[in-house]
């Protein structure tokens, strides 16, 4: 691991927000939302009222009754995402970008040409407002979780450099919250056991955190806590899963809603597994109820899937087995599917018709090869003509209404 912090994280401050503020000079020192009937993202000064990403667009505008909802610019979102990631790959070719408003980069091997690292942040800052009009924060550790967290301290549009001699006084004094990792969920089952800052998690027993977040979990964070983190800059990184989500507000936990929701995930979902011939063999799904608690269920099958029929079945019967268990759940807001251990090369396996009950779902059947013929002819089409050229039928019109998927595209990673 590092010795010195030549670790940069680099963030787009309220990025969807401040690129509509920076298209509209009207809407600039406002609050702004993108989105309508759920809020896709804030400004600053909408989130100064408690406006925050996915919440219902009704809800926001109790809290800021000025709020101004605008329906989003995507190819702008992308165009200035890109120009960020190329300055930064301007002083360093070790750049990781982890979504369409984030990097890190590593800067150890380019000081002899722009300086320390505090130089190329600041030069870096300095860049993307002059030449992109965006604020962005930065900040500079030794390690890539410690930089991140730094950039979360550095917000707005500011510079946070993490001095390694310094750099566990630095930490331990912050809100647990800002942890990788570290949820609404994870952070209320925290402050259950009195933990609320970084520095009381790293001084809680090991057995204490296993109790609460299971061995894996309260081992990554605990090493985390005392910045124990190896993890090098990866400037290629391919998804080890593909998944979507979709928060439409507070809808009926019924079938009616969630299966055409649920279609309409797996359909996105296949098309990128099929894209890249990369089925995956497990199917998690996940659920947040009213109280914005989530639960998951997972199964993982004989075969990989891609076909976009079978994973939307393989998702209901998780679903409903997961609303009998939480009977007393009647309202849901958001629904995902993900998909995982992804195959790189694969043949499928034909498979005799033995009457099984699953045929349909057996990608080497009879069945489940004339499902995959099928969604090979959508993908045809939709390359051909557009995504909205063809579809299945039995989605609602409604389904993607709430976030567009060209929303859904930018947080996309690559398979």
């Amino acid at each position: 691991m590092a010795t010195t912090a030549t670790i940069l994280h680099a963030d787009l401050d309220a990025f969807y927000a401040s690129v509509e503020q920076l298209l509209d000079p009207s809407l600039r020192g406002k609050p702004v939302a993108v989105g309508g009937g759920v809020v896709l993202a804030a400004s600053y000064e909408a989130k100064a009222f408690g406006v925050r990403g996915g919440m219902p667009g009704r809800q926001a505008c109790e809290l800021c009754p000025q709020l101004i909802f605008v329906s989003g610019h995507f190819s702008e979102y992308q165009r200035l995402g890109d120009a960020t990631i190329k300055v930064i790959g301007d002083f360093t070719p070790l750049v990781e970008r982890i979504s369409i408003d984030e990097a890190f980069a590593d800067v150890a091997g380019c000081t002899h040409l722009f300086g320390p690292p505090a130089e190329i942040a600041m030069a870096i800052r300095q860049r993307v407002r002059a030449e992109l009009g965006l604020p962005i924060s930065v900040g500079v550790a030794r390690t890539k979780h410690l930089a991140k967290v730094a950039s979360q301290v550095a917000k707005p549009d500011g510079l946070v450099v993490v001095d390694p001699d310094t750099e566990l006084g630095f930490l331990h004094q912050l809100p647990v919250e800002l942890m990788w990792g570290v949820g609404p969920s994870t952070r209320t089952r925290l402050a259950e056991i009195g933990v609320l800052t970084i520095g009381q998690l790293a001084k809680t027993p090991g057995y204490s955190l296993e109790q609460v977040l299971g061995s894996a979990a309260g081992a990554k964070l605990a090493a985390l806590a005392w910045n124990r983190d190896p993890r090098e800059i990866k400037t290629h990184r391919r998804a080890r899963s593909a998944g979507a989500q979709s928060a439409f507000g507070r809808k009926p936990a019924e079938e009616r809603i969630y299966r055409p929701t649920l279609l309409h995930l797996a359909d996105r979902i296949g098309s990128r597994l099929r894209a890249k011939s990369r089925p995956g063999r497990t199917v998690t799904v996940r659920v947040r109820f009213a109280d914005l608690n989530s639960v998951t269920r997972s199964v993982t099958l004989d075969a990989p899937i891609s076909a976009t029929m079978i994973l939307a079945e393989v998702a209901e019967d998780l679903v409903r087995a997961l609303l009998a268990d939480h009977p007393h759940e009647k309202t849901i807001s958001l629904l995902a599917i993900s998909v995982s251990h992804l195959e790189e090369h694969w043949d499928v396996e034909l498979e005799l018709p033995l009457g099984l009950g699953d045929e349909a779902r057996r990608p080497g059947t009879k069945r489940g090869m004339a499902r995959w013929a099928a969604d090979h002819a959508v993908d045809k089409i939709r390359d051909r003509f557009g995504w909205d050229a063809i579809g299945y039928g039995s989605v609602a019109s409604s389904v993607s209404a709430s976030v567009p998927d060209a929303f859904r595209k930018l947080a996309e990673k690559e398979l």
